[in-house]
C-alpha cells in the first residue's frame, strides 16, 4: 500500500473511530473505573516485584480517563508521571506528577507538570487509543509523539512496557501502520488486561 493510501485509510479510520468512541462513552460511562480496577492484575501479570514509575496522560475529549488507574497504582506505591512536549515533532519527556499538582500548558497546549518537576523514566507508559488490533497496532491522533518517544526508549536499556488504554469496543480487524509506528505491548480495557505477543 502506498503512503498516500495509508494516509487515506488512517484518516477514514480516525473519523469512524472518533464517532465510535463517543458512542462507547455514552454506553459505558463506568468503563474508565473498570479499567482502573484491572491495574493490580496488570502489575501481577507483568511480574513487577516492587513499585516503579507509570506514565499516564491527561484525557482529552472522550479518551478513556486514566485517573482511576493512576489512583489505584499510586495507592500501591507507584510514582506517577505525565508526558511533556518540549518541542514540536519531537519525542516527549515524562515529569513527576501527583493528583492536585499544578499543571501548565506545554508547547502543544496540553496540561503538563511544571519544569521544576523531576524528569522520570517510566517502567510503564499508558497511552490513549483511537483504535487497536489483535497484534497491538495502535491508531492515535496522528501526531506521532508516542511513536517517536517509544522508538527512542526502546533503543535504550530497560525499555518501558507500552500499554494502550481503551474501550474493548475500539478493537478493529486491522490498523494501517507505517514502519515507524510502534506497537503496543498490551491493551487495558474495561474487560481486563491483554498482552500482545
Amino acid at each position: 500500500m502506498t503512503e498516500a493510501a495509508e494516509n487515506t485509510a488512517k484518516a477514514a479510520l480516525r473519523i469512524h473511530m472518533r464517532a465510535k468512541r463517543r458512542e462507547l462513552v455514552r454506553e459505558h460511562p463506568e468503563a474508565d473505573w473498570q479499567a482502573g480496577d484491572h491495574g493490580p492484575d496488570m502489575l501481577a501479570r507483568l511480574k513487577y516485584s516492587r513499585p516503579g514509575v507509570i506514565a499516564v496522560y491527561r484525557a482529552s475529549g472522550n479518551e478513556m480517563d486514566p485517573r482511576p488507574l493512576a489512583d489505584n497504582l499510586a495507592a500501591l506505591g507507584w510514582r506517577l508521571a505525565l508526558p511533556v512536549c518540549r518541542e514540536i515533532d519531537q519525542a516527549v519527556v515524562f515529569r513527576a506528577w501527583a493528583p492536585g499538582d499544578r499543571l501548565i500548558p506545554d508547547v502543544m497546549n496540553i496540561a503538563a507538570p511544571l519544569d521544576s518537576a523531576p524528569e522520570l523514566k517510566p517502567d510503564i507508559i499508558v497511552a490513549p487509543v483511537l483504535a487497536f488490533d489483535h497484534v497491538g497496532n495502535r491508531l492515535g491522533q496522528g501526531g506521532g509523539y508516542y511513536d517517536r518517544t517509544l522508538e527512542a526508549l526502546r533503543a535504550g536499556p530497560r525499555p518501558p512496557v507500552y500499554v494502550g488504554l481503551a474501550f474493548n469496543g475500539q478493537e478493529v480487524d486491522h490498523v494501517p501502520v507505517y514502519d515507524h509506528d510502534q506497537r503496543l505491548d498490551a491493551i487495558l480495557t474495561e474487560t481486563g488486561y491483554r498482552p500482545f505477543s
